[in-house]
């Protein structure tokens, strides 16, 4: 995260939590209007579209009380949608057996971008099977990640969503 994206996040984090919601990633750029984007979502992976409103809503009011950004910029609250970013540990966990895209900050021999299936996360290590083989890199050095969109994430993510109907309608 840049250093205005680390300073946002800080000064909105415990507000995104009040709201019942879990800060995913913010960023910060652009051009002569950079963009902040705030991406969360609830505990259980959810965020609707008045979700993203309601967090917009409170979000805009503490940045205009804390006014943190020189000039003028564009607010964008979204969700991580179904290739979401991995920015948590808990996200490499959450998503294991899954196909992702790992970028890191250092060069692994002679690499720094990789792509394959999260095998496993243990220790601040996550395992990669890639078709050059397995790769273990340590979480710090990921600069970035996402899911990859395969038939199988559509599944699994289609599955949950109908679970999550099922509960709440036995409630």
């Amino acid at each position: 995260m840049s250093e205005p994206a680390n300073q946002i996040a800080a000064i909105i984090e415990k507000t995104v939590e009040a709201l019942g919601f879990e800060l995913v990633r913010v960023t910060y750029g652009g051009g002569r209007k950079p963009t902040l984007q705030i991406m969360a979502q609830r505990p259980d992976g959810t965020m609707s579209v008045d979700d993203c409103a309601t967090l917009s809503r409170e979000v805009s009011l503490i940045l205009d009380v804390e006014d943190p950004l020189p000039g003028e910029y564009l607010l964008e609250v979204s969700s991580p949608g179904i290739d979401r970013p991995l920015t948590r540990p808990k996200d490499f966990e959450r998503w294991l057996g899954f196909e992702a895209k790992i970028e890191l900050g250092m060069q692994i021999d002679g690499r720094r971008r990789f792509r394959g299936r999260l095998v496993s996360y243990e220790g601040d290590k996550l395992t990669l099977d890639t078709d050059e083989g397995s790769v273990t890199v340590d979480y710090d050095d990921i600069a970035k990640a996402k899911l990859i969109l395969t038939d199988e994430l559509l599944e699994a993510v289609q599955k949950q969503a109908r679970e999550r109907e099922a509960a709440a309608a036995d409630k």
